[in-house]
């Protein structure tokens, strides 16, 4: 009996199996100090850690770890370690955070800062972070816009290879009085919020912060729920800029005709305007601008019926300039 061909066949599948064993990763180590706060920890080299906190297992889309988590009302933390190219994955490790005092009830995921990686690998979240952040070090804009992509299409310094759609009224309103652009694509309120306490504003007093964000939020979060991570993103505003005013804007109309979403921001407006005169805001809803009086959105300046285009952003850069003429002092 030839017993060198089974001999041969073994050595390969022993290669095989230790092929697939050197490539598979190690879930991240997790690691719990006081206070909520959780690092995650990885040794593989050209890797990647992805998290979640709503109870769902880490996807290449997923949360990436930049810095340390913080969750002082208690949750569920799940985390991979990926490649780079994250087409290779480890077991999911998981944590339950306790929180730092008995009496703390949970919150809603719209106050809690994460970051998000929604549109990867086509937007580079933290690249547009680290390059917003150093470019409003440099600038030091008396006017300040926050949002998420219908604020990042308006215009400003270009980061990427994103169309920016108003470019041409926002060289007209708002180049003369340099003014900065912190919109970033598919954010919600809790990544605004993780911005703004990882260096989106350190180092500047802007005069004015223009905001408008929470759409994004609207699929699969309560009006009230996203109206309190609005008030969130004032306070942590307050805290962190007291000198700049605030124009909150209303968040604006979506879908070619009226429809769920809008009854949703229509509760979520009536929520945020009566932060009007407090904190240092003044609110403003212009989203029956981009009407018809049918209540229809056209495509003519609003093509996806989400996104305006320049003759859409003409129209919001007219309707709020009375408001930021006074408000900026001119």
């Amino acid at each position: 009996m030839n017993t060198r061909p089974l001999i041969l066949s073994l050595f390969a599948f022993s290669a095989l199996l230790h092929a697939e064993t050197s490539l598979k990763l190690a879930p991240p180590a997790i690691h719990k100090a006081a206070g909520g706060k959780v690092t995650l920890q990885s040794d593989a080299a050209d890797s990647t850690i992805l998290y979640t906190l709503d109870g769902t297992d880490p996807i290449a889309k997923s949360n990436p770890y930049l810095a340390v988590i913080e969750i002082p009302h208690g949750g569920t933390l799940k985390a991979r370690t990926f490649t780079k190219d994250r087409k290779t994955m480890s077991d999911v490790a998981e944590a339950v955070i306790r929180p730092g005092l008995s009496f703390v009830v949970p919150v809603p995921s719209t106050v809690v800062p994460v970051t998000q990686d929604r549109s990867w690998p086509s937007y580079d979240w933290q690249k547009r972070h680290e390059l917003t952040s150093a470019a409003v070090k440099r600038t030091k804009p008396q006017i300040l816009f926050i949002g998420d992509s219908i604020t990042h299409f308006f215009g400003g310094e270009q980061f990427d290879s994103y169309a920016l759609r108003g470019q041409q009224t926002w060289g007209e309103f708002y180049a003369p009085r340099n003014v900065g652009n912190l919109g970033f694509g598919w954010d919600k309120t809790e990544n605004v919020l993780w911005r703004l306490q990882h260096g989106a504003v350190d180092g500047i007093s802007p005069k004015l912060v223009v905001m408008m964000i929470g759409t994004n939020n609207t699929g699969d979060c309560a009006a009230s729920n996203i109206a309190f991570g609005i008030y969130s993103i004032v306070d942590e505003l307050n805290k962190r800029l007291p000198q700049s005013k605030i124009l909150l804007l209303g968040v604006f109309p979506r879908g070619e005709k009226p429809n769920p979403a809008r009854d949703k921001i229509a509760e979520i407006n009536r929520i945020i305007a009566k932060l009007d005169g407090r904190h240092n805001v003044t609110y403003l809803d212009i989203g029956p601008k981009f009407l018809t009086p049918e209540g229809l959105i056209s495509k003519e300046i609003m093509p996806d019926f989400l996104h305006p285009n320049e003759k859409g952003y003409r129209i919001w850069a007219e309707a709020i300039e009375p408001t930021v003429k006074k408000l900026m002092g001119e």
